[in-house]
Order: structure tokens, then C-alpha cells, then sequence
């Protein structure tokens, strides 16, 4: 067998091959990338044959079955390489599909998201109370399963309790609402009272959902609450991480129990009205905390809770005090001229204001 025969029609299938298998060759397009490269390397295959046989053949110790087993090797090596790359292309091409799926329903999900939002948002205004009290649920519930969801959602349900509201039980009874007994009355109608119970649930909805929306102290997480002139009844923060409180001028009713709370930034109660019991035992104010104006009726326990920053006590101190108020050391204290009857951890450096 001539190795002529063999070599030159070898080399001229390589070559042609080698055209098929470069992108664009001839002016053909990219789409068809796929079944040109199994052309190219069907030649390839034809062409190593071929190529390895003959040059083997050269050699007058090789035998003709041997160079053919050989030269068959090499062909069928170029077809595997083929399959390796068609499997890595069909994987990544699977990896895309996929990617964009996701892509898909990360976003189909965000505008359903963004949709239960708005809703729940517009329901807010609906004048059935049950309404609202299922508005308040949704934002809840959507603020659970998307936590990006939930600093916006306690936001709006802050500034829910921040619209004007009253009780009559408030003026009858504000330390403690719930036992006072209240009768229809100038200015307050039977219809009025009526709509005063309804609202005054779904506040107090508002005001559960806020609590269990807050991080446990020690959280990575911590929100701020802005409750500036709110109306408050039973306020519960207890053992709850905070940003920044801001209850400026608010009006809280019954008891608050504030206490096991950890704030890290200030907690400003400036002008606010305390009608009840407050608790604020083991509650770390590490932001500082301003008590300035604030009317403290009610008992206070200040068991074990510290303030950090700053203080600022220029109020007149409740009648009833339960423990004392720890200030770290360095820290300014205000404090009104002729008065000093809040109980502060003694020891403490005070400056006068």
C-alpha cells in the first residue's frame, strides 16, 4: 500500500476540516455552529485515520493491522473531543436556562410582592374595620416572608397609630382603659363609641404586629419606631431590639411595659404622657434617653436598666419609683434646677442643666 495514498488525501481532509470548523467560514452563520463542527470533525476523524495509518506505514516494522488500530484510535479520539464539547455546551446552555428561569420568578415574585403591598396599603383607608385589621395581617405576613419588606411595613403601621385617636375609656379611666365604664354621653353617642371600639382594635392589631415584627434583643437586626404623638393603650415592646424610639408628645395609656427592651440608638419621649404604670426594668437605652417634659403618672420600675450617651431628666419625677435608673459613667445628665427626685443609680456623675 502506497503511504501517498493515504498522507495526501489525510492532509487535504485536515485542511478542510479546519475551514469547517472556524466560526463564520464561508460567510456561514454562527446558528449553524452546532452541525458544521460535527462535519468538521467527522472529517477530522476521516483525516487522522488516514494521516496516523500512513505515517505508521513508513515505519516496515509496523504491521497494517497495527497501523490501522492506531490510526483508528486517533480518529475516534477526535470524535470524542467533539462529544466532550457538545456535553459542556449543552450543560452551560442548561445552566443559562435555568439562570433565567430563576431570573423569571424572582421577579414575578417581587411584583406580586409589590402588588399584595400597595394593596394592603390602599385597604388601610377602607372605613370597614375588618378591612384594616386584614390589611394590617397582609403587610404582616408579607413583612415575615420577605424581611426587606419589613422596616417599610413597620413604618406604615407607625404611622397608622400616628393619626388622631381617642377613646372615651381614655378620659374616663386613662390609666387603666379596660375597667373603665363607659356610657353613652355628650360628646360621645352610642354610634360614636361604637366606631371608637372598632378603631381602638385595630390599633391595638397595629400595635401587637409592631411587637412581633421587632427583632429579640441580641438580633442582628434592629428598626427604628417613630410613634411621635401617637396614641398608645397597653404598649408592649417588652425584650425587643431597637434602632431608635421616638415617642415625642405621644399619649400612652394603661401600663407600658417597655421593659427587657435593648435600645441602640435614642429613645425620645420628650412631652409624652405616661397616664399609667411604666416598666422599664432591665432596659439598656445605650443611645441615650430623653425624658424631657414628659408627664410620669403611674408607678415606675427602673429595675436594672442603664442609659448610655446622655440623659435628660428635666420632668418632674413620678410619685412612685420601683428601683434606680444605672447612668454610665461620663455622661451628661440634665436635669431641672430645683428638681432631683428621680431615682438615679447613686454614685453617678450628673451635670445640671
Amino acid at each position: 500500500m502506497s503511504v501517498l495514498w493515504l498522507v495526501v488525501p489525510g492532509a487535504v481532509i485536515a485542511l478542510v476540516a479546519t475551514g469547517l470548523a472556524l466560526p463564520g467560514f464561508a460567510g456561514r452563520p454562527l446558528m449553524a455552529e452546532y452541525r458544521w463542527l460535527l462535519v468538521a470533525s467527522l472529517l477530522g476523524s476521516a483525516s487522522a485515520l488516514l494521516l496516523v495509518t500512513g505515517w505508521l506505514l513508513t515505519d516496515s516494522r509496523v504491521s497494517t493491522a497495527d497501523a490501522l488500530k492506531t490510526g483508528g484510535l486517533a480518529g475516534g479520539a477526535i470524535i470524542a473531543l467533539y462529544a466532550l464539547w457538545l456535553n459542556d455546551r449543552r450543560r452551560r446552555s442548561d445552566e443559562m436556562r435555568q439562570e433565567i428561569e430563576l431570573t423569571r420568578v424572582r421577579q414575578d415574585r417581587e411584583r406580586v410582592s409589590d402588588e399584595r403591598f400597595a394593596k394592603a396599603i390602599e385597604l388601610l383607608g377602607n372605613d370597614a374595620d375588618q378591612v384594616r385589621v386584614g390589611a394590617l395581617y397582609a403587610l404582616a405576613g408579607l413583612a415575615r416572608s420577605r424581611p426587606e419588606y419589613a422596616r417599610t411595613t413597620i413604618d406604615v403601621l407607625c404611622s397608622y397609630l400616628r393619626r388622631p385617636f381617642t377613646h372615651p375609656s381614655y378620659e374616663i379611666r386613662p390609666g387603666d382603659p379596660d375597667q373603665a365604664d363607659v356610657e353613652p354621653d355628650q360628646p360621645w353617642t352610642p354610634e360614636g363609641i361604637t366606631a371608637a371600639d372598632r378603631e381602638r382594635q385595630v390599633r391595638l392589631t397595629a400595635q401587637r404586629l409592631i411587637a412581633e415584627l421587632l427583632p429579640d434583643v441580641g438580633a442582628t437586626a434592629s428598626y427604628d419606631l417613630d410613634l411621635t404623638e401617637a396614641s398608645l393603650e397597653y404598649l408592649n415592646l417588652s425584650g425587643r431590639q431597637l434602632g431608635s424610639l421616638t415617642a415625642r408628645r405621644a399619649k400612652l395609656f394603661g401600663m407600658s411595659r417597655l421593659n427587657g427592651m435593648r435600645v441602640h440608638e435614642p429613645a425620645l419621649f420628650s412631652g409624652a404622657v405616661f397616664h399609667g404604670d411604666t416598666n422599664l426594668a432591665n432596659t439598656r437605652f445605650d443611645g441615650g434617653l430623653s425624658l424631657q417634659n414628659v408627664v410620669a403618672g403611674g408607678a415606675w420600675l427602673f429595675e436594672d436598666a442603664t442609659v448610655g450617651s446622655f440623659l435628660d431628666l428635666r420632668a418632674k419625677p413620678p410619685k412612685k419609683q420601683t428601683g434606680t435608673l444605672s447612668i454610665a459613667a461620663g455622661i451628661q445628665v440634665k436635669l431641672n434646677e430645683h428638681e432631683s427626685g428621680w431615682a438615679t443609680a447613686p454614685g453617678q456623675p450628673a451635670s445640671g442643666a
